[in-house]
């Protein structure tokens, strides 16, 4: 190949790259939660692991980083600990880790029982599912995490393990 052809080569990849990042920011961007979706989270009945409602007006007006999660998924067990982690350093700064268990009562209180976590868990069962899907998760698959600031209004998402500089970066942004 002569030069010219290299340099066609060159741009001609440089432009689909720009034109690649452009357009996953975009689908990034298209995939959060709308409205009528964070209502339907905040206005669903959640349940703890052991039957009791859970008051979703204590949550309303904090940055919260919710993650559906399942004790069976391997990639949501392994970034556990880092929500932990992170749930307890951003407390002050009014963040509230949410973990919505897409498993059954019994499945989650055993897990918890091994692995106990500073943050409400709350049982998802199918609905939780369907409502991942309506939050952004296309997929349905799991983990996923998606952050709505004090406003109520989704920040960011990610579909898979998400990593502790990916996530404290969401909520730095969101807070």
């Amino acid at each position: 190949m002569n030069r010219r052809q290299w340099i066609y080569i060159v741009g001609i990849s440089l432009v689909a790259l720009v034109l690649g990042v452009l357009t996953s920011q975009w689908i990034y961007r298209s995939n959060l939660a709308d409205d009528p979706a964070i209502k339907a989270f905040f206005d669903n009945s959640w349940k703890t692991p052991d039957g009791k409602l859970v008051d979703t007006n204590s949550w309303r007006e904090k940055v919260l980083v919710v993650n559906f999660w399942a004790s069976w998924c391997p990639p949501c067990v392994e970034e556990m600990p880092t929500l932990d982690k992170l749930q307890a350093e951003f407390k002050a700064q009014n963040v509230l880790f949410v973990g919505i268990g897409i498993d059954s009562p019994s499945n989650i209180r055993q897990f918890l029982e091994i692995t106990p976590v500073s943050y409400p868990i709350v049982i998802g069962g199918l609905e939780g599912s369907t409502l991942s899907k309506q939050m952004g998760n296309t997929q349905g698959a799991l983990p996923y995490t998606i952050v709505i600031d004090a406003k109520g209004k989704a920040t960011s998402s990610k579909l898979g393990k998400i990593s502790e500089e990916e996530l404290r970066k969401a909520i730095k942004s969101a807070i």
